[in-house]
């Protein structure tokens, strides 16, 4: 089947409540701290060389970006701002802070989360924070590992183990995990799965 995510182009970026798109329709939102490989997932999974950017900077995102999915005009994917290491002013990570929280609590067109977490250092404070404001709104949620293709198979099938178990005593069933690499396409078709679910394409 043709993959319907293949079409999504950048629609516009969105710094304060007021620039964003009407809240209607299906969106699915991407997060993950600086340097995790949300853009190369992102890419990845919409078969797309530049449609993120990948940037060498971590933290550049520092809106949140949305894609919208053509020909359809209410499915867009939103690229939140992803920060950790990210050299970014006090000021402004407050600013994202109240932004992020209004969006989770209030954004009815939001119909799932996923966290991307770099399965060398997955369920940093960040990743944990960004599971919480999805679970607390009943939305569902869907960890994807980056990078696997840097572990042996067995070290990656420990790795989702040991993260599935805190994420069951944490959340319960609310949220999902699995394995992933933008470089040798490990489980990029099953985060596409999910998300078009949850977008109902």
């Amino acid at each position: 089947m043709a993959n319907p995510l293949i079409r999504a182009q950048y629609l516009l970026a969105a710094h304060t409540p007021a620039q964003l798109p009407p809240d209607g329709g299906y969106e699915v939102a991407f997060a993950g701290r600086s340097n995790a490989g949300k853009s190369s997932a992102l890419n990845a999974i919409c078969q797309q060389n530049a449609l993120a950017r990948v940037s060498k900077t971590p933290g550049r995102t520092q809106q949140l970006v949305f894609f919208e999915l053509p020909p359809s005009t209410d499915r867009f994917l939103v690229d939140l701002p992803g920060y950790g290491y990210a050299k970014v002013p006090k000021d402004l990570q407050a600013h994202w802070q109240a932004f992020l929280d209004r969006y989770f609590r209030t954004r009815e067109a939001l119909k799932g989360l996923v966290v991307v977490m770099d399965i060398r250092h997955p369920l940093k404070e960040y990743d944990r924070q960004m599971l919480g404001y999805a679970v607390s709104r009943g939305l569902p949620a869907h960890a994807i590992l980056t990078k696997a293709d840097k572990l042996s198979r067995g070290a990656q099938g420990t790795a989702l183990l040991e993260v599935r178990k805190a994420l069951k005593a944490e959340h319960g069933d609310a949220v999902t995990a699995q394995l992933f690499s933008g470089e040798s396409k490990l489980g990029v078709d099953e985060a596409r799965r999910v998300i078009e679910g949850w977008l109902e394409l």
